[in-house]
């Protein structure tokens, strides 16, 4: 039985070793290759260098082949620019709207509750090329013109979701009591929200918004759907750059897209554990 149990936990062990590696081992591959200074086949390592990041970031470079490879750095900014405002405009739409509707749904009894809650899971779990189908047939019937606007509505459909999951399961955890001994003591409802229900659920609101800013900064196939023709975003302008090949300056952009990713992402999770 010794001897079986062993053999299992080799295979599990394993099995785990061989998941991560495939999970994680193209993404080691995309910065480790961001740092080759090899201008025409970036899988054939030459040697170390900064100049893909300097190029990227506009600044002077040593390769004379980046002038045949460079994609304008003034279209990137741009990218970059499109991106920030709709994941800031994004987030705050997000936070409150869902923020408001953890609260309802938590303090609050109605009929078909249960539906309600049932729904703000549909767009966490329905495909994102159908999402953004759906918006592009709603945008288009309503007459829209396709922009930043809806980049932002059709963002903010699915990410109300993301924030209302994070605060819902804070407030799971929060004392009532504490809200009804502030209506003993003669607060209203808006006070005793903003010094008693705001401060114990903030960690839950800061945690879903910087989800919220994250995922619709690195979101792909929905914006590619509701975006117009002078609203490129940072993943559409990559999407494009390898369209046209791969590029060495697509390894840079992603590998500084995954560290302000991993950054945000931190923060959320601090955020979303941390105590009162």
């Amino acid at each position: 039985m010794r001897k079986k149990g062993q053999t299992g936990e080799k295979i599990l062990l394993l099995y785990g070793v061989m998941f991560f590696l495939f999970l994680y081992l193209p993404i080691i591959l995309i910065i480790v290759y961001s740092f080759n200074s090899n201008p025409i086949n970036m899988l054939v390592w030459t040697d170390f260098t900064l100049d893909w990041y300097r190029s990227v970031l506009g600044f002077p470079t040593q390769l004379t082949e980046l002038t045949l490879y460079i994609e304008s750095t003034e279209q990137l900014l741009d990218a970059v620019k499109n991106s920030l405002q709709v994941a800031f405009t994004t987030t705050v739409f997000s936070t409150v709207l869902g923020t408001a509707t953890a609260l309802s749904l938590s303090r609050f009894r109605f009929r078909l509750k249960k539906f309600y809650q049932a729904l703000m899971f549909i767009p966490m779990t329905m495909p994102d090329i159908v999402l953004g189908i759906a918006l592009l047939i709603f945008f288009v019937g309503f007459g829209s013109k396709l922009g930043l606007l809806t980049i932002i509505i059709g963002h903010s459909t699915f990410l109300i979701s993301y924030v209302f999951i994070v605060v819902s399961a804070r407030l799971a955890g929060m004392d009532v009591t504490l809200e009804e001994a502030s209506a003993d003591l003669g607060a209203n409802e808006w006070v005793t929200f903003r010094r008693v229900v705001l401060p114990q659920i903030m960690p839950g609101v800061i945690g879903g918004a910087l989800l919220a800013f994250i995922i619709s900064m690195d979101d792909l196939v929905i914006t590619y759907f509701i975006a117009g023709v002078d609203s490129t975003t940072l993943p559409l302008f990559i999407y494009g750059m390898m369209r046209r090949g791969i590029k060495p300056e697509i390894n840079t952009i992603a590998s500084l897209m995954l560290l302000f990713s991993i950054v945000v992402a931190s923060l959320g999770i601090y955020f979303r554990s941390k105590k009162r």
